[in-house]
């Protein structure tokens, strides 16, 4: 069965009126197994592929989470565009909680993450000026617009590496920054994507003011639990026009994005790292494309 479609997000998701959960894979790569099985539905007669990021029963740390994996699993079952779901702290009073947001740019402070495929013998440096697939982003405003929920179609996410929340002074030093969103797992996600050659975008649910807000309560696990479950229930009555929005979506350069990355002669690729990526790269290796 092939998706090519999925969602990244909590396995709360596909808990919804209208989905038919057809299948439970699970899916072995070369950086082992995913953070949990694929589960693929059907919704509005498309197969989707939902992927717990953190696991059922949430058992990764934001670091932890095997995202090589993850992008590996879902590619090679033929998905070519993932809309990942994330809570993320505000840094700014125009990105109010309960409100979602379409990121367009990343600032990365995280330091202990697997962030590239590449390595071991390959060297390739793909492109991400614009780290989340705009044509994505376009569609998904659109359906979030029709629904009239409050939603921005930018904004600037720092993906931090946790797992504790921000200190009062990092916080404000990203609110300096001019940064919109703090979050914990855009990166390595948006980076893996862009390599694996898929399209990407990022649905920010903003559940808190982060730290910086005087005026506001501290983040906290509790505020953060009880305004996702609110976001979850929004985006579930969204997600089947979502679904139908993306499918209509053409080709997209997200999806040559390492035509013109690789830095090293293919003759000279070990044979591990060879297997290990042709399932992203044998057409180039193969086809002189």
């Amino acid at each position: 069965m092939v998706a090519r479609l999925a969602v990244i997000g909590g396995s709360g998701l596909y808990s919804m009126e209208g989905i038919r959960v057809r299948e439970e894979r699970e899916v072995p790569t070369p950086w082992g197994l995913p953070s949990d099985l694929i589960t693929l539905a059907d919704i509005g007669g498309e197969t989707v592929a939902f992927l717990p990021r953190h696991g059922k029963g949430h058992r990764y740390l934001p670091s932890e989470v095997p995202s090589r994996a993850n992008m590996w699993a879902l590619k090679s079952i033929g998905v070519e565009q993932i809309l990942s779901v994330s809570a993320v702290g505000s840094l700014s009073e125009e990105y109010a909680p309960g409100e979602f947001v379409l990121c367009d740019s990343i600032i990365d402070r995280t330091t202990r993450r697997p962030v590239s495929f590449f390595g071991e013998g390959i060297v390739g440096h793909v492109s991400l000026a614009h780290p989340f697939c705009d044509g994505m982003r376009h569609s998904v405003t659109q359906v979030m617009a029709a629904h009239s929920h409050p939603h921005h179609s930018s904004g600037t996410y720092v993906c931090m590496e946790g797992p504790a929340f921000s200190t009062a002074a990092e916080s404000l030093l990203h609110k300096s920054w001019g940064a919109h969103l703090i979050g914990m797992t855009a990166v390595p996600e948006a980076k893996l994507a862009r390599e694996a050659e898929m399209c990407y975008a990022t649905v920010a649910m903003v559940t808190d003011f982060d730290c910086w807000k005087e005026s506001e309560e501290n983040v906290s696990v509790e505020m953060v639990l009880a305004t996702m479950k609110g976001n979850t229930t929004a985006l579930q009555h969204m997600l089947p026009d979502i679904m139908a929005a993306l499918k209509k979506r053409g080709d997209c350069a997200c999806r040559h994005a390492a035509r013109n990355a690789m830095m090293t002669d293919p003759a000279l690729i070990p044979y591990d790292a060879r297997r290990r990526l042709a399932l992203f790269y044998d057409r180039y290796w193969n086809k002189g494309d």
